[in-house]
């Protein structure tokens, strides 16, 4: 008799910050003994896949190369500044305009579409903006659960007036950097968000895209219920987020969604990291940088930070990860101040976080970062870049765990060392991030997260 076989299918796109949460889940039930793993993603991705083998073997399949429009870290320059500009409403129109290119999925549904043939997964467990990935699971009618690294409301809230929303009238849209709490002004504001992202669908442009999609869902065969950014929760058997409600907003969340704290893999995750450990243990304070892999610092603001780190010597040390490419902007090595260390990679950052010398993440905000920051009870220092950025970060001063800086465009070097200074010199704000690390631990992250999902039908023998 041929064995019963529940293959487990995980899609993500390439980019790190969403790809990465589901390599922690896929390892976790790896070093469970959990037969037929299976994970799709990009050719670049291959050797994650590979060294995901604690235990039982992840395989890999391949969807092919990068698709531009699909990756933010191969937009061109001015591009980039499009996206990243301090409108928030005008960068995230820049981001719907060069991210809604319909054509673009269908190499990747194809791909996509080729693997589940070969794997007739009982399961797939698709990253939260992977739109071919949950298309295909609706329409051939698989079992898929949505993973989710943002707040919970980024995906539960609508960006458009009149359309299906899980949170109630006048909360704050994803994007737009609102407080819960709003002045007159900021309704108004939150509304004519709603409005004019409706209002952009009406421009010919938009609507020659629109009428584009229709004719790539009509090609690809996608079903009808597929449609609207709600079909991925509605349609999902579960969505796990990672995250806790205690750092949203309140409203009350679905019952199909699970809140599971950060997928923080065992630690350490590098314990070979060339003497940074030791480097680590030899600091009384250190600040750590890091602005994930999509920000461009410019000249100007590097030296910006040069400047607050050589201001801050006579206390704390500096971490900085700061990539090799954008390292051809730094002055001669020997006018560096002393307190500074720069990395181009840094082998493990919860490794980083997670070190007691470590005592605030200047942090550009993405949901990865900014829910790991807390989980090791750090405070932050906030320099959002773009999209769920501001959202992070607005949540994060309302809360206490951190501030964000009045001119993060141009880095000015005395707002960056006023914030710091101030959440390094007041424990509240660490007292705050502790708090919240409790949560977030408490949630159960990966042994949590694997637990649900192994607990499915859809995973039930035969």
């Amino acid at each position: 008799m041929e064995s019963i076989r529940r293959p487990i299918l995980f899609v993500s796109y390439a980019e790190s910050g969403l790809l990465n949460p589901l390599l922690v889940l896929a390892g976790e039930l790896s070093r469970r003994g959990v037969e037929d793993l299976w994970f799709a993603t990009d050719e670049n991705r291959r050797a994650d896949i590979k060294a995901l083998n604690a235990g039982t073997p992840v395989e890999f399949a391949s969807l092919g190369g990068t698709v531009s429009e699909m990756s933010a870290v191969t937009w061109d320059d001015e591009t980039y500044r499009e996206v990243t500009q301090r409108s928030r409403f005008k960068a995230h129109r820049a981001v719907i305009r060069h991210s809604f290119a319909p054509r673009s999925r269908v190499e990747k549904y194809r791909a996509l579409a080729a693997v589940v043939a070969e794997v007739r997964p009982a399961l797939m467990v698709i990253e939260s903006m992977c739109q071919f990935g949950y298309e295909l699971a609706i329409t051939e009618g698989i079992p898929f659960v949505l993973g989710v690294p943002f707040v919970p409301s980024n995906v539960l809230t609508s960006h458009v007036p009149f359309a299906k929303s899980y949170t109630p009238p006048g909360f704050p849209v994803p994007h737009s950097g609102l407080p819960g709490d709003m002045n007159f002004a900021q309704r108004m504001t939150n509304q004519l968000f709603k409005w004019r992202t409706m209002g952009m669908f009406t421009a010919p442009a938009m609507r020659k895209k629109v009428a584009e999609d229709v004719a790539v869902r009509t090609e690809l065969g996608i079903a009808p219920e597929a449609r609207g950014m709600m079909a991925r929760i509605d349609a999902a058997e579960m969505v796990l987020c990672y995250s806790v409600p205690e750092l949203d907003y309140p409203f009350p969340v679905p019952g199909s969604m699970r809140l599971v704290g950060p997928m923080v893999p065992p630690l350490p995750q590098a314990p070979d990291d060339d003497g940074l450990s030791e480097w680590l243990d030899d600091q009384d304070s250190v600040i750590y940088m890091g602005f994930g892999t999509i920000t461009r610092l410019t000249r100007e603001q590097v030296a910006a930070l040069i400047e607050v780190t050589r201001r801050l010597a006579d206390r704390h040390q500096v971490l900085w990860k700061l990539p090799t490419e954008q390292q051809e902007l730094l002055p001669p090595r020997e006018t560096l101040p002393g307190n500074l260390r720069i990395e181009s990679w840094v082998p493990s950052q919860l490794d980083v976080l997670g070190h007691p010398s470590v005592k605030v993440f200047f942090t550009h905000a993405g949901g990865n970062g900014f829910h790991e920051g807390l989980y090791f009870g750090k405070p932050l220092v906030v320099r959002p870049l773009w999209v769920d950025c501001d959202d992070q970060a607005v949540r994060g001063q309302d809360f206490g765990v951190s501030l964000t800086l009045d001119h993060p465009e141009t880095l000015d070097a005395d707002d960056v060392t006023d914030k710091l200074t101030r959440v390094l010199d007041d424990p509240a704000f660490r007292e705050r991030a502790e708090h919240f690390a409790s949560l977030l631990r408490a949630a159960g992250g990966r042994s949590t997260a694997a637990d649900l999902l192994l607990g499915l039908p859809a995973l039930a023998a035969n």
